[in-house]
């Protein structure tokens, strides 16, 4: 019997799938929203995704809570690692809303997080397209950008002789038959470019950076030599024949050095280089094409050192007091920079640091003549490989000059071939900077005329390392002139030299008990010399807690000026050990501020380091300051969480006093430091104070040609003729940071200004736009704006982050383009405060 049922109309039945539909998206809604006030964040955002899913008209209506969702169920993801997870779902959010700012922005903050620098500065770069007003998005490719592109490569474009020495040497090698060409480590492809339009047959080119090699093809794109240029994304050591070359090349092109000269990895890439890729060298005497023979552009490099005094060097590498604002510094701790340690652990760090010692802070001054360190023939393939192998030379140099003995200096001279040079030393206009070797470890650091420096020279690990540096004191009557006689490979000093080594180890310290070694950044180094810094928070904080107990603390702090006891305090105040002051320090890397506030009465200071290495130290410190074991507390312990590090001591308790860092080393403001201000506040007992209370912002109007060549390569000349100028100036930041403001080459065109001002105390008194009337007082062309900041602890308590003793450096906006002053005019200043991001431009 048929089925008598009446068969429904297909309109009805469309009808009726839309109404489910549409219950169901309603359902997955309240749902969501169900999901969320639970914080259950994943359910909700897979809610999220079905609405969407069946009516993307909503997107609009739910894209704020969809992207909060989105971030919420991202962190959770990231904190257990479910990295595939956590891209999947900033996937599927972009194929929904691919052209959400928001969205690409905190999928590049999560990629830059991971280490994905390539793929992040994508994702900023588009958020910024997407929408060119969106501060966050264009900080983080501002600060990505620094990691891709890093700024010598603008400063080396710009550098016209180091440009037009290189091209001499390369035409000359092609004209002499050198025809195919590899480029190691050819960054914008400037050196290919050059092989190229000398007449090179066969050019290659490799780059391991994604962003370098995409920039290069674009440039030799740009330039009309796609077709004569093969680009490969790789490292040199993975080329092979003739899978990526089609056989070996007769010429090797590469400026692969840094200023200690093998720390780019030039000696391992030419070992590789002769042994798979080159054709064998010209042998002396034998004639020939030197089309069949292979050759190295750089030929050989001489090494050069010199011993010198320097003030700046010092007060960053060596910590130069015993006692910082009344806390004693013990016998048994020893500070050392990073620069100085890394030769003795197994993470291979590079042994120095870089200065251009042109433009030190305070100059410097050369206690020695300047002396050969080391000799190498980059064509050489057996010389190449016992560099690292080989035993240390040992130096002894001659002092020629009393002083401070601060550090070794070095540079080197790059012999492209038999005519054509470079010299990076610090007497040369060069883009280079110089490698700097700081010393520690002497009895006595004063030398004289007559005294000797004594050292060891090795290529380890492919770097340059200098150690067992000490002094021959000339108070020891022997005659050590015959022993600065070095042959090619050692010096041959015989029982002098044996003799000479053991009277200098004499002024070589030996600790009695070294208990703890503490490496610390340059800048940490140089923040426990800055002497006012460290008076100045003892004096903020004396005051802070003598008001909120003016009669009981002010008699034993008039006792404090004497090396006191945390004990003798403790009988000396009426407060019991039950109600001590809470002090929290959560200001970046070493600190020993928790330990002056410790010594200013019932305070019970904790501080936020993170290094276990660094709690010892702390720890050291403050027994040797007669603290009870259990009055300086790690927080980070008390903490499940670290970004929740801005707590209650106690459930019942408030801080006292909350130290933020508001600056950075490199002289920008620290992110996020309003958002921890506003939290700090909430955490204050009444009359508890946050340091700083608030910051000033100064600047002025500067003329400096060297800013703008730092920050962009200046048009074609500079490239003789080549077209980079366009291309690797999309990555040019407008703020330059790490400046020293007292050796910038510049022409000051006004006088400070105060720019902004930022209140941790009181936050109604900051405004996130303010316009700025900045007198000029001399004709010029205005270039950047260099910024800097003073610090109050209160009204009366300042520090100065430009100062001569200042941890801190300085930054520098600097200008598109130069805008033309004359004496007597005002320029106004457009300054915006966003998020801890601070941008000034020219109102024209």
């Amino acid at each position: 019997m048929p089925n008598s049922r009446p068969r429904p109309r297909r309109g009805a039945r469309i009808g009726a799938g839309a109404a489910g539909r549409d219950e169901l998206v309603s359902r997955s809604l309240q749902s969501a929203e169900h999901c969320m006030r639970a914080q259950d964040f994943g359910t909700a955002y897979a809610h999220y995704l079905l609405v969407l899913s069946l009516k993307p008209e909503l997107k609009d209506g739910v894209k704020e809570t969809f992207q909060y969702t989105l971030f919420k169920w991202a962190e959770e993801l990231d904190a257990l690692s479910r990295t595939q997870d956590l891209l999947g779902c900033y996937e599927q959010a972009l194929e929904l809303f691919p052209d959400d700012e928001v969205i690409c922005n905190s999928m590049g903050e999560h990629l830059f997080r991971m280490g994905f620098r390539d793929e992040a500065a994508g994702y900023f770069r588009k958020a910024v397209k997407l929408n060119p007003d969106f501060s966050d998005a264009k900080e983080n490719f501002y600060r990505v950008a620094n990691w891709l592109v890093e700024r010598w490569h603008f400063i080396m474009l710009n550098d016209t002789k180091r440009n037009m020495i290189y091209n001499a040497a390369i035409q000359k090698a092609v004209r002499l038959g050198s025809k195919s060409v590899l480029d190691i480590g050819t960054g914008t492809g400037i050196l290919s470019m050059f092989a190229k339009k000398a007449g090179a047959h066969s050019v290659y080119a490799c780059e391991l950076s994604k962003t370098m090699y995409e920039l290069a093809c674009d440039v030799v794109a740009a330039n009309q030599m796609e077709a004569g240029i093969k680009l490969l994304h790789m490292k040199s050591l993975d080329i092979e024949i003739p899978k990526h070359l089609p056989e070996r090349v007769s010429l090797v092109v590469t400026e692969t050095v840094d200023a200690g000269l093998f720390g780019e990895g030039i000696v391992e890439s030419l070992v590789h280089a002769w042994e798979h890729l080159l054709l064998q060298p010209k042998t002396k005497g034998e004639n020939g094409n030197y089309e069949h023979y292979g050759k190295v552009i750089p030929a050989s490099a001489v090494i050069f050192g010199m011993a010198v005094e320097c003030a700046e060097i010092r007060r960053h590498h060596r910590v130069g007091i015993t006692d910082i604002a009344g806390v004693r510094l013990p016998a048994n701790v020893k500070f050392q920079s990073t620069a100085y340690f890394s030769s003795d652990t197994e993470e291979t760090i590079e042994p120095y640091t870089t200065e251009k010692m042109s433009r030190v802070p305070g100059g410097y001054l050369a206690l020695t003549e300047c002396f050969e360190i080391m000799t190498v023939d980059f064509n050489n393939l057996q010389e190449l490989k016992s560099l690292a192998t080989k035993k240390p030379d040992k130096l002894n140099v001659p002092v020629i000059k009393e002083g401070t003995l601060d550090a070794v200096v070095v540079w080197f001279v790059l012999q492209l071939d038999d005519e054509h040079s470079l010299s990076t030393s610090p007497s040369e206009e060069t883009c280079w900077e110089q490698a700097v070797y700081p010393i520690h470890d002497l009895a006595d650091y004063w030398i004289k005329p007559g005294d000797h420096v004594m050292m060891e020279v090795s290529c380890q690990d492919c770097y340059l390392r200098i150690q067992s540096i000490s002094v021959f004191s000339s108070e020891y009557e022997m005659d050590v002139g015959k022993s600065f006689t070095k042959n090619k490979d050692r010096l041959s000093l015989g029982n002098e030299a044996e003799l000479c080594s053991a009277l200098a180890n004499l002024q070589t310290s030996k600790p009695d008990a070294v208990d703890e070694t503490c490496v610390l950044e340059s800048t940490e180094i140089a923040l426990l010399n800055n002497i006012p810094y460290h008076e100045g928070f003892k004096m903020a904080m004396r005051k802070v807690l003598s008001s909120l107990t003016p009669e009981k603390l002010c008699q034993a702090m008039d006792s404090q000026d004497s090396e006191m006891s945390y004990e003798s305090e403790q009988n000396n105040s009426e407060r019991s050990a039950s109600e001590p002051f809470y002090v929290l320090d959560v200001s970046e890397g070493f600190s020993i501020l928790p330990i002056i506030a410790g010594t200013l009465g019932q305070v019970k200071p904790y501080s936020s380091v993170e290094k276990d290495q660094h709690r010892s130290t702390l720890d050291l410190i403050a027994e040797a300051n007669h603290f009870s074991k259990e009055t300086l507390e790690f927080w980070l312990r008390h903490v499940e969480d670290e970004s929740a590090v801005l707590q209650r001591p106690k459930s019942d308790k408030l801080w006292s006093i909350i130290i933020l860092d508001v600056i950075e080393p490199s002289g920008l403001i620290q992110q996020e430091i309003m958002e921890k201000a506003a939290i700090s506040r909430c955490l204050l007992q009444s009359g508890g104070k946050i340091f700083p209370q608030y910051v000033l912002m100064f600047g002025l109007l500067v003329e400096s040609q060297t800013l703008l060549e730092e920050n962009a390569v200046q048009g074609t000349a500079r490239t003789l003729g080549l077209n980079i100028a366009p291309f690797i100036n999309q990555f040019q930041v407008p703020i330059r940071v790490f400046l020293d403001l007292s050796s910038l080459p510049c022409i000051p065109l006004s006088k400070p200004v105060e720019l902004l001002r930022l209140d941790l105390m009181t936050p109604y008194l900051n405004t996130s736009n303010r316009e700025v009337k900045v007198h000029v007082c001399k004709s010029g062309r205005v270039t950047a704006i260099p910024f800097w900041y003073h610090m109050f602890l209160d009204d009366e308590i300042r520090l100065d982050t430009s100062s001569d003793v200042s941890h801190w450096k300085q930054a520098a906006v600097v200008l598109d383009s130069p805008i033309q002053v004359e004496m007597g005019e005002e320029l106004v200043l457009s300054v915006q405060h966003h998020k801890s991001n601070v941008s000034i431009t020219v109102k024209q």
